[in-house]
């Protein structure tokens, strides 16, 4: 064997490491995270939701924000976390990835700045192109192997349309697809562990064992991230009097006004106002920020929130003031606990007429005791000592304290550990990490499907080489 040393580069079948600038892509219901393995982070990380004026279509965190008149705003991702609309998913993520990572497909050769004007200058016959190499040169990923996430519970007509827009639309040499729970997991340093997902439109917990997902034990509910906003929406709602919602694009300006106090602002005016879809979308900017910054989880110490004595303990707390785009605010008191305490205690949901009381199977603790119960008597200790959390809701302030609680109170006998990553990147997008990881060790090259693999088998190949 040679003995490597910093003169002599390595032969070929030695090493295979950093060659090969593979992409990763993690596309979800609120963004889609695209960069290169090997990196700590995505570099290009853009909302999944897409405005629309009449035929045009608007990608990007800049243009989706514009009030434009007529505007929809629209996401191509089902209730289910299963894609409806492959068209425009595919533009999205065609657009993540070339918008910051591979660069925008070649132009015309002849409109490049060179050749601005025609051959001869003065209106002679136009330059000869070679289309046909130009065909060749458009495809966004053809020196770039493609790493893709899916959800656990994806279907098999889903992840050969995967393979089939990575290799026939968007020219990869090489591809392959992995579970984001078993992603999630790679992300922490483990192999096994029951991975526990919050993220916008979906809570997931999926048992993991030595990189494999348990198929049977994933369990999944509507009550995330998405849940959360329109408890807050109904707290706003039912409150006394009710509390303005006022999104930041019909707001000039605001004067500072006392807490409780009516706003004083000066609103804008359009000839054609955007839709109300538009609207929505933008007031959810401002229940996010309220998420983010007065929204609690009760910690659970002492029992579940709406017992009676605990809601006079929150009411001694100290509140959180909030103030709107329109400079209304008011400081939140007990109220700011109620958001999020459906995620665990259906009966404390906020509900009205179109609101429904959530299922007791789709809070978090059920979701949790499905998925142990549904995995064998004797892995289930080695699953609960590895609880791994993960996804932006999870930031939630006292999430995890409040999850240790309530896991602990169904099993009291048996050693269970949360790992939950503390930088916020790393809960984010965990899944996106992990396949960092996983796409940039040599010894993953074994594993990808190859564009001659796939020209000989089809798409069907996706479901026996990427298990």
């Amino acid at each position: 064997m040679n003995v490597l040393n910093s003169s002599t580069a390595p032969n070929a079948g030695e090493y295979a490491g950093d060659e090969v600038s593979a992409i990763v892509l993690d596309p979800g219901y609120s963004t889609t995270r695209a960069g290169f393995a090997g990196e700590d982070v995505p570099k290009s990380v853009c909302p999944s939701f897409y405005g629309q004026v009449d035929s045009q279509y608007l990608f990007g965190e800049n243009a989706i924000h514009q009030p434009l008149g007529n505007i929809q705003i629209k996401n191509p991702w089902g209730s289910d976390g299963i894609v409806e609309d492959w068209d425009t998913a595919t533009k999205i993520w065609e657009f993540a990835i070339t918008s910051r990572l591979t660069g925008a497909k070649a132009t015309d050769p002849t409109k490049n700045g060179l050749n601005d004007g025609t051959a001869n200058g003065d209106g002679g016959e136009t330059m000869d192109v070679d289309m046909e190499g130009l065909e060749n040169n458009e495809k966004p990923l053809e020196d770039s192997p493609l790493l893709m996430t899916e959800p656990g519970w994806n279907s098999t007509k889903a992840r050969e349309k995967y393979i089939e827009v990575a290799m026939e639309d968007w020219g990869t040499p090489a591809f392959y697809v992995q579970k984001t729970g078993v992603l999630a997991a790679f992300a922490s340093g483990k192999a096994s562990g029951i991975i526990i997902d919050v993220g916008a439109s979906m809570t997931t917990v999926t048992p993991v064992v030595d990189g494999m997902v348990l198929r049977k034990g994933v369990q999944r509910s509507p009550l995330a991230g998405n849940f959360v906003s329109n408890q807050i929406r109904l707290l706003f709602k039912q409150s006394q009097p009710e509390i303005p919602l006022m999104p930041h694009y019909l707001v000039t300006s605001k004067t500072q006004v006392d807490a409780g106090s009516p706003a004083q602002a000066t609103y804008r005016k359009f000839d054609i106002p955007p839709t109300d879809g538009f609207r929505r979308f933008e007031e959810e900017r401002v229940l996010t920020e309220f998420k983010e910054s007065v929204v609690e989880v009760w910690s659970g110490q002492g029992g579940r929130f709406n017992n009676g004595t605990n809601e006079e303990i929150a009411k001694s707390q100290p509140g959180r003031p909030f103030e709107m785009p329109d400079g209304w605010n008011q400081v939140f008191g007990a109220e700011r606990y109620r958001a999020a305490e459906g995620l665990f205690d259906a009966s404390a949901a906020i509900t009205d007429a179109d609101n429904p009381r959530p299922k007791d199977e789709h809070t978090i603790p059920k979701l949790v005791q499905a998925a142990v119960q549904a995995v064998d008597a004797d892995i289930r200790p080695m699953l609960l000592g590895s609880i791994v959390v993960t996804g932006g809701s999870t930031l939630l302030y006292k999430f995890n304290e409040r999850l240790n609680n309530e896991i602990n109170l169904l099993y009291p006998s048996t050693r269970n550990k949360l790992i939950a990553p503390g930088p916020v990147v790393e809960r984010k997008y965990a899944a996106w990490i992990g396949g960092s990881i996983l796409a940039s060790l040599g010894s993953f090259h074994q594993m990808w499907v190859s564009k001659k693999e796939y020209d000989e088998h089809g798409p069907s190949i996706v479901e026996k080489r990427c298990r």
